[in-house]
């Protein structure tokens, strides 16, 4: 053999490579697919400034200057009013059911007791299990006091201006007073270690018995493929338990983060999102030629899971295509239903929106799972 370095031979290896990965179609997309989509994502799905906020109005006072800091606060661009007229108490169920992010309470006697110099209190309620995506728009609320009724306070009112604000403005972050980060993070990394582990474990169930050689003695039993599916994907469910066990003793240890509802109700939320994860990586199985791609699918469905389900980034911030991508995974639902059961206490009847697609998106990808099955048994 040579010694010598060769620029033909290194030519003619680097042709048979790159031969070898045009013929490995499922990679060479992905290295070409997992740019474009991170690009997307970030580029247009991404915005950690969201505007547009739903907001709920309850206010019995018709003066004019409740109308002026109305429209102030829309003006901002941070607020937009859902529902207007409401009574408290149902506002306060819009903000616990995750419908609006604020809740505006004003006085019946609002502009009569700014006219007498009173500082009347106007109440703000805040959704803030995420506390990045109300900072701002809480930010824009402290600087709008001091201007919103300007142009109201003119002539005998004039006397009014030089103060700091006419009314006061208290704010009452909901379930997270103190904007802590971690009460918003630690039960989203419930939701994402739980996607990232159940789809690549059972991803490489199918794809692991064709490359042991271990297939045909499973084809050779008289199992029906709703019982191999079944067989594979419970093993994992009580992993997920496991992981879910060490997930919520660090984070009631060491976060201290709160359980405000029904811990029997969170873990059966639970099981359906892994079940619902566990799907999806089982049609990865079977879609898969060998390992190595069964974990590149599971990469390509975590991402946009991880940055459109509302975890890393603000959920309403992002457009409507996007918001409306983002609630096909499972991800997105459960991270409202785990917020929803810590933070808020929620009980099943106010987590029935978000169960239901976790429970659609199970049966379509069930399905999907079970006839790519029976084509990998042909």
């Amino acid at each position: 053999m040579s010694t010598r370095f060769s620029l033909a031979r290194t030519l003619a290896i680097f042709i048979k490579e790159f031969q070898q990965m045009l013929r490995d179609r499922p990679t060479f997309a992905m290295a070409v697919g997992v740019p474009v989509l991170q690009l997307v994502l970030f580029g247009y799905a991404i915005n950690t400034d969201p505007k547009g906020l739903p907001t709920a109005v309850v206010s019995t006072d018709t003066g004019p200057m409740s109308r002026s800091l109305l429209a102030a606060m829309q003006n901002t661009g941070y607020f937009r009013i859902v529902h207007q007229g409401v009574s408290e108490g149902q506002g306060e169920a819009l903000v616990a059911d995750g419908e609006v992010q604020f809740l505006v309470v004003i006085p019946p006697d609002f502009s009569q007791r700014v006219v007498r110099g009173e500082k009347p209190a106007l109440l703000v309620s805040v959704d803030a299990t995420d506390p990045s995506a109300a900072g701002n728009a809480i930010a824009a609320l402290g600087q709008l006091a001091p201007t919103a009724l300007r142009n109201d306070l003119t002539g005998p009112l004039q006397r009014l201006q030089p103060t700091a604000a006419p009314f006061e403005l208290r704010i009452h972050r909901r379930y997270n007073p103190e904007g802590l980060s971690r009460y918003n993070i630690v039960p989203g990394l419930i939701g994402t270690i739980l996607t990232m582990t159940m789809v690549m474990l059972t991803g490489l169930a199918m794809t692991r018995e064709r490359e042991r050689g271990t297939m045909e003695n499973l084809l050779a039993t008289p199992v029906r493929p709703i019982e191999v599916m079944l067989g594979k994907i419970a093993p994992y469910v009580l992993i997920g338990y496991i992981q879910l066990g060490v997930i919520l003793l660090a984070a009631r240890a060491l976060f201290e983060v709160p359980m405000a509802g029904s811990f029997g109700l969170l873990m059966s939320m639970i099981g359906v999102f892994m079940l619902a994860n566990l799907c999806v990586g089982f049609t990865f199985s079977t879609l898969a030629k060998n390992q190595l791609q069964a974990l590149q699918a599971t990469f390509f469905f975590f991402l946009p899971s991880m940055l459109l389900s509302g975890f890393m980034f603000p959920f309403r911030g992002m457009p409507i295509w996007a918001q409306r991508l983002g609630e096909v995974l499972p991800l997105t639902h459960f991270l409202r239903i785990v917020r929803g059961i810590l933070l808020k206490g929620n009980g099943l009847a106010q987590l029935l929106p978000e169960l239901w697609p976790m429970l659609a998106f199970i049966a379509v990808a069930g399905a999907v799972a079970l006839a790519r099955y029976r084509q990998t048994l042909d």
